[in-house]
């Protein structure tokens, strides 16, 4: 089955190897402090998605010099995106992005950022500042949406209706912002043509890139708690692949796929305890999309 992946992306605009280091901004969330609510999205762990990202103690070039030495024996000669990865990094006035971005994408081994963010957190004033450092080097612009469908928005305390992201993904396209749009498979209690609606809705809406994530239970999460009594089940291997497959068919080939599955730290993971095997998932993926 063909598709366009992240890495055959990377090689084609850099033309070599590019590694992600994944980057704490120190940001925090409307979802954490108040605004929204204090216990994020139901899924999310202590670390907001940020589990392998550098510790935010450090400067951002620090941060940057400390995940090329982690991953110096799996590149070589090649070049690395910033990652800003923790919580939500465009939460923040926009005079602290910019000098944040700007520390990142002034760093010579950088070649582009990527900024993982929520829909509802890019007011103009932060559009603006993402369509000036792209024109310094390639910004990337990852929105956690995970659903199309409001009472699973709802389950899951998202906390924004489906339009803000529609119009997220408008405006970001406007600055010239290439789009990735990150999709859970697995949430509860939804199917197969659930998740395939949502796949079809966010190519339909214009992003540049999907993220298909597989859902983890993780330690310490309200969704741990719901797992834990029985309130849904999570999608064996067989099954993840059979849905994965049927999204796969369905993105446009200008679309890149930046993620076919995902980690959850091993020390957290309740369930699915099998995608803890990350090579044999990879090797089953694989294998079944060349089928």
């Amino acid at each position: 089955m063909k598709y366009y992946s992240f890495n055959q992306y990377l090689r084609d605009t850099f033309g070599c190897k590019v590694y992600k280091i994944s980057i704490n901004g120190g940001f925090t969330c409307p979802n954490r402090d108040g605004t929204l609510g204090e216990n994020g999205c139901i899924f999310c762990s202590r670390g907001g998605s940020g589990d392998f990202a550098e510790s935010a103690e450090k400067s951002i070039t620090e941060q940057i010099e400390s995940g090329k030495r982690r991953v110096k024996k799996k590149i070589k000669d090649g070049k690395y995106i910033a990652y800003f990865q923790a919580f939500t990094n465009t939460y923040a006035p926009a005079e602290v992005l910019e000098r944040k971005f700007t520390e990142a994408i002034n760093h010579p081994d950088i070649v582009a950022i990527s900024i993982a963010t929520r829909p509802d957190c890019l007011p103009d004033e932060v559009i603006d500042l993402l369509e000036k450092l792209n024109k310094i080097k390639p910004v990337f612009v990852e929105l956690g949406l995970q659903t199309i469908h409001e009472k699973t928005a709802e389950y899951i305390r998202r906390g924004y209706a489906l339009g803000v992201y529609d119009n997220a993904v408008l405006r970001l396209k406007a600055a010239g912002i290439n789009v990735v749009t990150h999709v859970i498979i697995g949430l509860p209690f939804e199917t197969k043509a659930d998740i395939i609606e949502t796949v079809d809705h966010v190519c339909k809406a214009g992003t540049n890139g999907i993220k298909l994530q597989l859902l983890h239970v993780l330690k310490n999460t309200d969704l741990a708690r719901d797992y834990e009594s029985g309130e849904f089940e999570v999608l064996t291997l067989e099954e993840y692949i059979d849905i994965l497959k049927a999204c796969v068919e369905r993105i446009p080939q200008n679309v890149v796929i930046h993620r076919l599955t995902g980690d959850g730290a091993k020390k957290d993971l309740i369930a699915p305890l099998w995608s803890a095997d990350k090579k044999n998932v990879l090797n089953t993926i694989n294998k079944a999309l060349n089928e």
